[in-house]
């Protein structure tokens, strides 16, 4: 596996020619996010220094955030430590990050009411609650809120570290809304925290890369009957936007079809 060449060695990070916005971790003034609320300061008095310690953030395109208004970020997940780092990165890109997370989490004590402090959004799994999660982000877009999803709904199995078969919310999410989706690749913080193969190395610090793709193109599927395959094309869309990123932070070709997830890890997440 070729391992992504940090930032700082060449121009523009493995596979890309520097451009603004590429590189770097400088941050954007925050008067620019408006009103942040007191659990939002203090969850990123905690996620700022920490991320800082344990990795070398390396971000590229935060510019292809939009600087307001709504928008669907949509990553891969690799890593239980990279919620963090991709919380990092939005911060860094100037937005606020609304995440969809597992209910089960706002249960815990004090994780659950940081979590409704900073006004994230709980995501009911198989359930008639599932439809209300996703009327829920619906109305932090309308607001021009940032949500985050990651659609394969926990770290990916995949002995190499490539995206999962994502679940359709984020397809119903998106067809819901007339917002940009734009994907994220990330790639790093598995190498410090491999959780499924008991690997824990924290020092040296590892790289972190978060890279922002292209908004990808829906305009063939807005409009049409909502169906189970439409709903299955438009995921694959996104996470196939989502995987070319990732094959071009990792400087090697991407498989050309998504793992599947055993059915001992589809029933634990």
């Amino acid at each position: 596996m070729t391992e992504p060449v940090a930032a700082g060695k060449t121009a523009g990070g493995p596979g890309r020619p520097a451009g603004p916005g590429q590189e770097g971790v400088v941050g954007v003034a925050r008067s620019q996010r408006g009103p942040v609320g007191f659990w939002i300061r203090l969850c990123w008095l905690v996620i700022w220094p920490l991320i800082q310690v344990l990795f070398k953030p390396r971000w590229r395109n935060k510019e292809r955030v939009p600087a307001s208004g709504g928008v669907i970020l949509v990553v891969n997940h690799v890593s239980y430590a990279d919620p963090l780092v991709f919380a990092r990165f939005v911060w860094d890109a100037g937005r606020v990050p609304r995440f969809l997370i597992k209910d089960g989490l706002f249960r815990l004590f004090f994780v659950g009411r940081v979590l409704r402090g900073a006004k994230q959004i709980p995501v009911s799994r198989g359930s008639v609650d599932a439809e209300r999660s996703l009327q829920n982000a619906v109305s932090w877009l309308d607001r021009g809120e940032c949500v985050c999803i990651y659609p394969e709904g926990t770290v990916t199995r995949d002995p190499d570290f490539w995206p999962m078969v994502g679940r359709t919310g984020v397809a119903r999410l998106a067809l819901g809304t007339d917002v940009p989706v734009v994907p994220v690749a990330q790639w790093g913080p598995q190498q410090a925290v491999d959780v499924y193969h008991k690997r824990y190395r924290l020092f040296p610090r590892k790289e972190a890369w978060c890279v922002a793709g292209e908004p990808v193109d829906l305009s063939a599927y807005r409009g049409r009957p909502i169906t189970a395959e439409l709903l299955r094309q438009v995921t694959d869309l996104i996470m196939g936007a989502v995987r070319d990123e990732l094959a071009q932070v990792r400087g090697e070709p991407a498989p050309t079809a998504f793992y599947r997830r055993p059915p001992a890890a589809r029933e634990a997440s």
